[in-house]
């Protein structure tokens, strides 16, 4: 069989769920600008006729993916922390566990950098809230007052945005795996109360 016919075989098997997770896969290679139709389904190897079985524009297709990113991202970091009733060590094992998932970090930084996109801007919006608000209860839940926590919790969300833009975008020297481990240690230790 030709690999044309195998091209024209495959746009039944391949899936919109498919479609979404190659964009992510471009969003976290080269930046959300790098998403596009073509050269997508060249990567997926089938025709540009299957994109439009699935998604009427690229922005229908970028909004599927960012929505998959949104509620797979809600379900391994948060979901993972739900049986953890103590909220200090809930957010011991949200540093922990924050602080070794690289390809989200990857991600969420080349969204930061496409804020001004009309489909990623809400996107933003909503995934930046819910972190905010998630940090602010476990915060209150650890003792703080309302205030407290939610000045400890924009200072904490401010440190993982920082540490970003320091590592992904203006490309600092990464830290070993020892100097990284202290850093992390040294965050929860500041920023976690006792």
């Amino acid at each position: 069989m030709s690999s044309q016919n195998r091209k024209l075989d495959r746009p039944n098997r391949l899936s919109a769920e498919d479609w979404a997770q190659a964009a992510l896969d471009v969003v976290a290679e080269s930046g959300v600008a790098a998403v596009a139709v073509e050269p997508l389904a060249r990567r997926l190897g089938v025709t540009k006729g299957s994109f439009y079985w699935h998604f009427p524009s690229r922005d229908a297709l970028l909004h599927s993916a960012l929505e998959r990113w949104e509620v797979l991202e809600q379900e391994t970091v948060f979901g993972q922390l739900e049986a953890i009733s103590d909220p200090r060590e809930r957010l011991r094992s949200l540093f922990r566990l924050v602080a070794h998932e690289v390809r989200p970090h990857i991600i969420y930084s080349e969204l930061l950098k496409a804020l001004d996109h009309p489909v990623v801007k809400p996107v933003m919006e909503r995934v930046s809230q819910r972190r905010m608000d998630y940090l602010t209860a476990s915060y209150r839940q650890a003792g703080m007052p309302r205030l407290e926590a939610q000045q400890r919790a924009r200072l904490t969300y401010a440190a993982y945005v920082g540490f970003l833009q320091l590592s992904l975008q203006l490309q600092q020297p990464r830290l070993q795996h020892d100097e990284f481990e202290s850093y992390v240690d040294h965050v929860m230790s500041t920023l976690i109360p006792g």
